[in-house]
């Protein structure tokens, strides 16, 4: 049973409790002492009592992390479109160009058709209509998507000079029914590897490896997840893979391939969590002394909520894309990619790059967004 003692009720003993002094008069002064001293308990006692229950009520109405207040940001730049209608985009990734940031490549995918290669102005600059790639990533100049054409692994090397992607695969290389990719290097061995996941829940992991006539690669590791899994992302540094399933929230692996299954639970979707479902495209913002954040597309609600990349990965906020002078907001978003390198003066402190899944123009593309924006340290 609930008590709400409130100021009348609170006056309403206070005058009881003068009312029972005034008749204490008529006693003896004993007997006056005594109901004085009992009656001044009764009262300090309810008013004990009904700040601490006020004080529980108050803590009850504080809004949960999944209501907070959601940042809002706009995109500075969106890419031309794929070049097929409906479902079509779908991951992103972006090679840094070292000798000059504002030449780098946004790399995407068009899951009906192929990849498509972009400047930082969102200008079309290659199509490589090689089959239905669902989710790209990259390390250094390497290049990989998941293929749901033949269930297979693509595998490409950017050609610094031309800045477009040459198709490196020493041969056709099968995995389990493809759904999406991500990469991992390893900081223990510097070893390569490409990992997939599927709709079934299995995620494995294939080491990439030269053959002296291009890349190749080899099962080495097989994970249960549960039910359906795409996103992925991989720390190379504190050697841990994050993968999304969809229906229920972010997990945390080993990324190494000799390790134990054991997970951690980073996040869920609602109810209990910051997601809601589909959990899908995961990106990390690496930071100095193993510091950064981890990033998560919550498709339900439009958002995306950021993690800390250490520790426990506490959960921080969450923002969405809205218009802008440059485009139009974004919703539900399939797979997203960060980086904090300077890109130049558009993307001083790197860039955040989302898919659309409803251009205001028709085809779906992807949105640029300055990283200061989202977060300034």
């Amino acid at each position: 049973m609930f008590i709400r003692f409130t100021a009348d009720s609170m006056r309403g003993l206070k005058r009881g409790y003068q009312s029972i002094q005034n008749r204490g008069h008529e006693e003896t002064q004993k007997h006056d002492v005594k109901k004085q001293s009992l009656y001044t308990s009764i009262w300090i006692g309810a008013l004990i009592l009904s700040t601490a229950l006020a004080a529980s009520c108050t803590r009850g109405r504080a809004r949960p992390r999944s209501e907070a207040r959601i940042l809002e940001v706009a995109a500075a730049v969106e890419t031309e479109p794929v070049n097929t209608g409906g479902d079509s985009a779908d991951d992103a990734t972006l090679w840094v160009n070292p000798s000059d940031p504002a030449q780098s490549l946004v790399i995407g995918t068009n899951k009906k058709r192929g990849l498509v290669v972009y400047d930082l102005t969102g200008k079309e600059i290659q199509f490589l209509a090689d089959g239905e790639m669902n989710n790209v990533d990259s390390r250094d100049t390497l290049v990989t998507a998941s293929n749901r054409s033949n269930n297979s692994i693509a595998i490409y090397r950017i050609n610094t000079e031309t800045r477009r992607l040459e198709n490196v695969a020493a041969e056709e290389i099968k995995t389990i029914e493809a759904y999406g990719s991500c990469m991992y290097k390893s900081n223990k061995t510097g070893k390569l590897y490409y990992i997939v996941t599927s709709k079934q829940g299995v995620v494995e992991q294939y080491e990439l490896f030269d053959t002296g006539k291009g890349v190749s690669a080899k099962r080495v590791r097989q994970i249960k997840v549960g039910s359906q899994v795409e996103g992925c992302v991989a720390d190379d540094d504190l050697g841990y893979l994050y993968v999304g399933e969809e229906d229920v929230g972010i997990w945390k692996y080993s990324a190494e391939p000799d390790a134990e299954p054991a997970r951690k639970e980073v996040d869920r979707a609602r109810p209990g969590g910051s997601l809601v479902a589909d959990v899908e495209g995961l990106t990390i913002a690496y930071g100095s002394d193993g510091k950064g954040y981890l990033i998560a597309s919550s498709q339900g609600n439009s958002t995306f909520a950021i993690y800390r990349r250490e520790g426990d990965n506490t959960y921080v906020k969450s923002f969405r894309i809205v218009a802008g002078n440059a485009a139009d907001n974004v919703t539900e978003t399939d797979g997203i990619h960060v980086t904090t390198a300077n890109l130049g003066p558009q993307f001083p402190q790197g860039v955040f790059i989302a898919q659309d899944g409803a251009d205001d123009k028709g085809k779906q593309n992807f949105k640029l967004v300055p990283w200061q924006l989202i977060v300034s340290e």
